[in-house]
């Protein structure tokens, strides 16, 4: 296990903190060098923010030193870039927002400034968090730190490359089909996805509002627990905002998993997995067995082979209508060179988006128009319901489900650009719980080739406590979120 700095754990580094035998600058410090050093060949990062990092620390060293600390106080995160920072630049990685600095912050950014955390600067990610692999930013592609010719994944590859990296402890991301859970998969973290409406998603620009959630990024669950700790809760701005009262996470990782009934869906071990994930998740499900949990492994959710396909429905038809206030009038990008109104808008969105995100535009656009919103949008949403049912029956029988996170582990940079639809089938195994709205975490289970494979186990709506409970007993009966790459 290494000792750098910028390898601790977000509760090794908080331990350390509050005996004093560390500051939070010497920290954050340290977190900038290892930017600094690595940056170049990961490009995990859009905007770092050195001197206000490095003053937010030493504000979080005057309240260890009062003794009004909170559990981050002091630990330098990172923030994806779809999550609005007031003042600081929130581009989604994207043309059209490259010079956008909001006025605001995003709800999750106020209650990490409230506890006094160091924001260091904001994650790459696909445009719009439209994407699989993190090819689709208009700044630049990131790297798999693990392997720098393999994609981390997406849309939240830059804050799971910076975790893997060592370039954050923590780092928040958001997760609309799977954009928090595969590039962890991928990167050898664990990455969360929360119960729908758990964490507000208040300043999280929007791609497909019914589906997107706000989820930490770690190096292991507990951390993992911490960060919902920090973020999770109601929150009036947000319509869909759960009043639910939030517990200590914390405090639901007891390590004992004896008489858990575990559930492992054969829809997901179908053509396109590899046999090396599928050998890993099923040694996983092994390690559960061990550890006293129940495991059924003839589960069945026959309906999960429509979730893909109605994904790609309702998330166009919501990105479609999300994406439309981007018309060169009121900020962002705006085309300049243009004869009159309705040509400044075509050419405003002509060459501020990028081509994934415009060819999903125009598949919502499509769904939406008349003639065929009830043949598509409408069925799409008839199908959700029936998936959404077929879940809760499921979670009569058993506590969690256990699948692979990915098909695959990271493919090679390039490998699959050109060919839309096998990037699609990227996220075949976490669109579900968007769908349903369930909570649904990756911890790393295994390697192939060098590569990190990632478990899921997902869990019923506003089951976190019993999710990062069995998350964090197999982590810990396992060594696999030990290990780090060297770069």
């Amino acid at each position: 296990m290494p000792n750098d700095l910028h390898h601790l754990t977000i509760h090794e580094a908080r331990e350390r903190l509050h005996r004093r035998d560390l500051s939070s600058v010497e920290l954050t410090r340290a977190l900038l060098d290892r930017i600094e050093q690595v940056e170049p060949a990961v490009r995990a990062y859009v905007t770092v923010i050195q001197e206000t990092a490095l003053s937010q620390a030493h504000e979080a060293d005057d309240r260890i030193a009062a003794g009004d600390a909170g559990p981050l106080t002091g630990i330098p995160l990172q923030l994806k870039d779809n999550i609005a920072t007031r003042g600081v630049p929130t581009t989604c990685s994207s043309r059209m927002l490259e010079h956008f600095v909001p006025p605001y912050d995003a709800a999750v950014t106020e209650r990490l400034r409230a506890q006094h955390a160091v924001i260091l600067g904001k994650g790459n990610m696909d445009e719009f968090a439209m994407g699989s692999s993190t090819e689709n930013s208009a700044m630049h592609p990131t790297h798999n730190p693990w392997n720098l010719e393999r994609v981390p994944g997406g849309s939240s590859g830059g804050p799971a490359a910076a975790v893997a990296a060592g370039e954050a402890l923590g780092s928040l991301g958001s997760d609309t089909g799977g954009s928090v859970r595969q590039p962890a998969s991928l990167c050898g973290v664990v990455g969360m996805k929360p119960t729908y409406g758990l964490v507000s998603r208040y300043g999280l620009v929007a791609f497909a509002s019914s589906l997107d959630q706000i989820g930490p990024l770690a190096r292991d669950v507990t951390d993992c627990a911490l960060l919902l700790n920090g973020i999770a809760g109601h929150d009036p701005r947000d319509s869909t905002s759960l009043p639910s009262p939030v517990p200590d996470y914390t405090k639901s990782l007891t390590g004992d998993i004896r008489g858990l009934r575990v559930g492992v869906p054969k829809e997901y071990f179908v053509e396109g997995v590899e046999p090396e994930v599928e050998a890993a998740v099923k040694r996983a499900v092994g390690v559960l067995e061990e550890l006293g949990a129940t495991v059924d492994w003839e589960a069945s959710l026959p309906l999960t082979q429509y979730a893909l396909p109605i994904y790609y429905i309702i998330a166009p038809s919501e990105c479609s209508a999300n994406l439309a206030r981007y018309d060169g009038v009121k900020y962002g990008y705006s085309e300049q060179e243009a004869d009159g109104i309705w040509d400044a808008l075509e050419k405003t969105r002509q060459h501020g988006f990028g081509p994934e995100v415009k060819r999903r535009i125009m598949l919502g656009t499509y769904s939406l128009s008349s003639g065929y919103y009830d043949a598509y949008y409408l069925k799409a949403g008839r199908v959700r319901t029936l998936i959404s049912q077929e879940f809760r029956e499921a979670f009569k029988r058993y506590d969690v489900l256990v699948t692979p996170t990915s098909p695959t582990a990271a493919f090679p940079i390039g490998a699959k650009t050109q060919d839309p639809l096998q990037m699609y089938l990227s996220d075949i195994c976490t669109i579900p719980a968007n769908i349903a709205g369930i909570p649904a975490i990756s911890v790393p289970c295994g390697m192939a080739d060098g590569l990190p494979i990632g478990l899921q186990m997902m869990a019923p709506a506003l089951g976190e406590e019993t999710l990062l409970r069995a998350a964090h007993a197999y982590e810990q009966a396992t060594t696999w979120h030990t290990l780090r790459p060297q770069l």
